[in-house]
């Protein structure tokens, strides 16, 4: 639960950095730093914060700023959020992470959104605890911090005193939640219309990660057999029809392809089936209970289910999430859909 006193501000602290993007800190800005006189609610005070106070740091663009306050300030607050990192590969300033440790010692709200969740882990907050961050850098995240469980699929990670996010907008997202967790879905539903996007997002980043289906290599034995799989994704695929393409028997076939791709020939179809389903559910040209057929799913329960289990959201969700509430696509010189702000 966060911390809070009776009628006082709730203090949200954010750490600013040379050569970071403007657009993580300006949406931890929006949502925390401005006023919110008509919702009547003791709203946040909001604290831009710097390793070194009034030095003029560079952001992205040529903008310049100057925090104003330094690391005592950033840890001394009820919610301490860092929005990223210069450097995932790089280590952070000790004093950095002192403030870190310091701030979660003392109770504090700890936040990360995008690729912050590597200062976090550097200080050793989320050693045996589940956390999130962009999907680009969920591997690296898994591998520099072996004790972090990375969970790549989800938009923000709510672990209580300690929260993470995915990429950049997603921040938004996880900082509405915090807002709904400390003065209810109303007040957070408020907040959203004015910021004109949804209160609560469907699904989670696995939606957006770039999984291309990539055509192997044509001299190796299971890759021919991926290959065919490939063009021939609409029909029924067994076992026997890949280990066939390989030359292979199946049960030789089904233990040489878990070596090479690390999972299940039938698994791996699977996945495959439901990336070709993204582009035609986004161009919104097949009803969404044809899709399924395009791809090899017998039926729509099914592909509704894989689909649901493998994207974190259900396949009219994603297309609404990708073309708007009409399910289709916008055309150039159509009028948009027009969705009212209350």
């Amino acid at each position: 639960m966060p911390i809070r006193v009776a009628g006082a501000r709730h203090v949200v602290s954010v750490l600013a950095f040379d050569g970071m993007s403007p657009f993580e800190l300006g949406s931890v800005a929006e949502i925390f730093g401005l006023p919110r006189p008509e919702l009547d609610v003791p709203w946040y005070e909001l604290r831009v914060c710097a390793q070194e106070p009034g030095r003029p740091l560079r952001s992205l663009g040529g903008l310049s700023l100057t925090a104003e306050y330094g690391l005592d300030a950033f840890a001394a607050a009820d919610t301490v959020m860092v929005v990223a990192v210069p450097d995932v590969r790089g280590d952070l300033p000790p004093a950095v992470l002192d403030a870190l440790r310091a701030a979660h010692r003392r109770g504090a709200r700890v936040v990360s959104i995008c690729s912050g969740a590597f200062a976090l882990a550097a200080a050793g907050l989320l050693d045996g605890r589940t956390a999130t961050t962009h999907w680009r850098y969920a591997d690296l995240l898994r591998r520099r911090y072996p004790r972090v469980e990375v969970d790549p699929d989800v938009l923000y990670v709510d672990d209580g005193d300690i929260a993470t996010s995915a990429g950049s907008a997603a921040g938004l997202d996880l900082c509405l939640h915090l807002v709904r967790k400390d003065h209810g879905a109303k007040v957070a539903a408020t907040v959203a219309r004015r910021l004109v996007i949804p209160p609560h997002r469907d699904g989670g980043q696995a939606q957006f990660i770039e999984a291309a289906i990539a055509e192997p290599p044509d001299d190796d034995a299971i890759a021919r057999s991926m290959s065919w799989a490939l063009e021939h994704l609409a029909e029924p695929i067994a076992v026997a029809d890949l280990a066939r393409q390989a030359h292979m028997a199946p049960r030789t076939f089904i233990r040489h392809f878990r070596r090479h791709t690390g999972t299940s020939p039938l698994r791996w179809v699977i996945v495959q089936r439901i990336m070709a389903s993204l582009p035609l559910l986004e161009s919104g040209v097949l009803p969404v209970e044809h899709v399924g057929a395009a791809v090899g799913f017998p039926s729509p329960a099914t592909f509704r289910h894989h689909f649901t289990r493998i994207m974190k959201t259900t396949p009219s969700a994603y297309r609404r999430a990708m073309c708007g509430e009409g399910g289709s696509p916008h055309s150039a010189g159509s009028s948009p859909p027009r969705v009212p702000l209350a």
